[in-house]
């Protein structure tokens, strides 16, 4: 292993404000790029406006209830003592109360209110009542009896510890309040004198508590959480962790993480591997980890994710597949998998400054993971599959046939998604030695360290139903700093206008002005959002002869609702060579684009056998139609019925 020298320890508080976003590297970490802290970035309108608002409103709220009667709160209450009863729900329950207070956190930073705070004291407070006198905290382990890490393979008593101090950093962050940060440095003691190298060597089977563990330590300067983190990641994949009839793989154990080259196994537990690696990397400066983490990434966004950035194609094991395995019928793409993407992508963005990364979190962001939830905003998806047909059958909870539910008996994905909405403002924009660079747009403001002061701006758009995103100076020092704005890969034609003079704006890449900003000084991005049909690579089986319709970040959905005169959506056919329209409808899903394509409907007759010889088609092509596409995010908010994002050609 090879590493550059590691960075001192940060004095506590000393890398970060009081509302610096999920992710705060210390001052002494190796990253390219670094967050602008959650306070100095406002979303004021749009998508991600509403969207949040939403969360605050009803999804947060909704959530503490749901916590009250699942019994995750009684759980922890007899541990306590407090009441009596016996520990309800899997083995995990207490990491769906931490997410809820992340995210109540969160979003007690984008709207203050009193109502929310004295929840999450309340919430504190069970929880700290419920911690044992040596740190150790987990109720269900507690209420049964069982050995404490006695069946680590399968208890996720790390992974609950993990959730437990990325709840407590975003508190002590946003609301100034060290009540849950005491409880988490309570059990991230107990876990440094436990575990380690002289300590026990076992590992979680539920990797989470490493980037948990990182961002502790840059809370609080305390390094052997750190050290903590690097052990339980290079660890992992020795074999050791075999639990409930699974191999190694599922658990992210085969293989060593120095030596992986691609990912594998359970999705979730994969990519929060990944995302908590590249913590490490960063604060310990490791380039040779960076760089295998940078092969895992790459292999996994070139084999192993959908269009829609979804990740995980089966639903045994919620795990990867094979290159290329990615059969939309069938697509397991867990909520929870696509917010691990976006965590990820969003380390190797910081470590790295390849704009590669943003581009894979957005395609995430408008796809895979907002279509988790409803646009009410109290509904979620576990499962979001890319393909339901006429006449499909709900075996299973967590079918999407079912429809989005309120909350699951496994509820990892609803407080997730909370949590993500909430802490949004902390992945848009960050700041390298020379200027500020924007990754994802959205209607705010932008106020920056710079070379020679501070700069404030503001980001007018209506991305991403359209292309142009307006960025207008409104105070900066009196010296030269660089605006970088990312041109997502798909933007092949996009302009670039500084004051009416028109700059190269590559697509992959970022756009950059450099010079002396003044008051009033604009920047103007232009991105073609022309419709585009595109093919997968013919080694994705499952839709070989098929396309799927894309306009800016957004992925569309063919849903049964919008066709006309009761056209199945499995008889349609799509021609990419023919012509498309693109309207905004105010008054549809809370206001989205439509794409209409003309395409054919198949005449499809019941056959008693449904194979033929090669070359004879259905006995007669029916007719020209329009096809009729809605964004993949909004789709079973009307009702469940037949949807596909992949459809065959003409």
């Amino acid at each position: 292993m090879t590493t550059t020298t590691h960075p001192s320890a940060p004095t506590p508080g000393s890398s970060q404000s009081a509302t610096s976003g999920p992710v705060a590297p210390t001052s002494g970490a190796a990253c390219r790029l670094r967050p602008v802290p959650l306070e100095a970035v406002s979303i004021t309108g749009g998508v991600w406006a509403a969207r949040r608002q939403i969360n605050g409103d009803v999804g947060v709220p909704a959530g503490r209830e749901r916590l009250e009667s699942a019994g995750n709160l009684d759980n922890l209450r007899i541990a306590a003592g407090t009441t009596s009863g016996t520990a309800r729900g899997p083995v995990f329950m207490d990491s769906d109360v931490y997410k809820w207070l992340e995210a109540a956190a969160w979003e007690y930073a984008r709207h203050p209110s009193e109502e929310l705070l004295a929840a999450q004291r309340e919430v504190t407070a069970i929880v700290a009542a419920a911690q044992q006198p040596d740190g150790y905290l987990d109720s269900v382990v507690q209420l049964r009896g069982g050995e404490r890490y006695g069946e680590l393979g399968w208890s996720h008593e790390h992974y609950c510890a993990g959730h437990l101090f990325q709840a407590a950093v975003a508190q002590v962050r946003c609301t100034g309040e060290r009540g849950l940060l005491e409880v988490a440095v309570r059990l991230a003691d107990h876990l440094v004198r436990t575990f380690g190298e002289n300590g026990r060597h076992d590992l979680d089977g539920h990797p989470e508590v490493e980037t948990a563990l990182v961002e502790l330590y840059r809370e609080t300067g305390n390094r052997d959480y750190l050290e903590l983190a690097r052990f339980f990641v290079d660890a992992r994949g020795q074999e050791r962790i075999v639990a409930y009839g699974r191999e190694p793989a599922y658990f992210s154990d085969r293989v060593p993480v120095r030596e992986q080259t691609t990912v594998e196994g359970h999705a979730v537990r994969a990519v929060y591997l990944g995302a908590g690696a590249a913590d490490v990397a960063i604060e310990l400066g490791d380039d040779e980890l960076l760089r295998v983490l940078e092969r895992q990434f790459a292999a996994m966004e070139a084999t192993k994710t959908y269009i829609t950035g979804g990740l995980g194609s089966r639903w045994d094991g919620e795990a990867f597949g094979d290159p290329y395995e990615l059969p939309p019928d069938q697509a397991y793409a867990e909520s929870c998998a696509a917010i691990g993407g976006i965590y990820w992508a969003w380390r190797m963005l910081l470590a790295t400054g390849d704009p590669r990364y943003a581009d894979a979190a957005e395609r995430k962001l408008y796809n895979g993971f907002l279509a988790g939830v409803s646009l009410s905003g109290e509904e979620f998806f576990y499962v979001n599959s890319l393909h339901i047909r006429a006449d499909a059958l709900a075996d299973e909870s967590r079918s999407p046939v079912h429809g989005r539910r309120p909350w699951f008996d496994v509820a990892c994905c609803p407080p997730n998604i909370m949590r993500t909405l909430a802490s949004l403002p902390g992945y848009l924009a960050t700041t390298d030695t020379d200027g500020v660079q924007l990754h994802q747009y959205a209607p705010g403001t932008v106020t920056a360290a710079v070379p020679g002061g501070e700069v404030r701006f503001s980001v007018e758009t209506e991305y991403p139903w359209e292309g142009l995103v307006r960025v207008r100076v409104e105070q900066a020092p009196d010296s030269e700093w660089t605006l970088s704005m990312r041109v997502p890969g798909w933007a092949e034609g996009a302009r670039l206008q500084v004051d009416g003079q028109e700059q190269s704006a590559p697509a992959g890449a970022y756009a950059q002005v450099t010079r002396s900003w003044r008051a009033g000084d604009t920047v103007e991005l232009s991105l073609p959002m022309t419709v585009r049909f595109v093919a997968a690579d013919e080694r994705v089986d499952a839709v070989r002869g098929c396309v799927a319709i894309e306009r800016g970040p957004i992925v569309f959905a063919v849903e049964h609702v919008d066709q006309a005169d009761g056209l199945v959506v499995d008889d349609l056919r799509v021609d990419p060579s023919g012509p498309t329209t693109a309207e905004y409808r105010a008054d549809l899903l809370d206001g989205v684009t439509v794409v209409t394509a003309r395409g054919r409907a198949d005449n499809h007759t019941t056959a008693e056998w449904p194979y033929r010889p090669d070359g004879d088609g259905p006995a007669a092509y029916g007719r020209d139609v329009d096809v009729t596409a809605i964004p993949y995010f909004s789709w079973a908010n009307r009702g469940v019925g037949p949807m596909r994002v992949w459809l065959p050609r003409t």
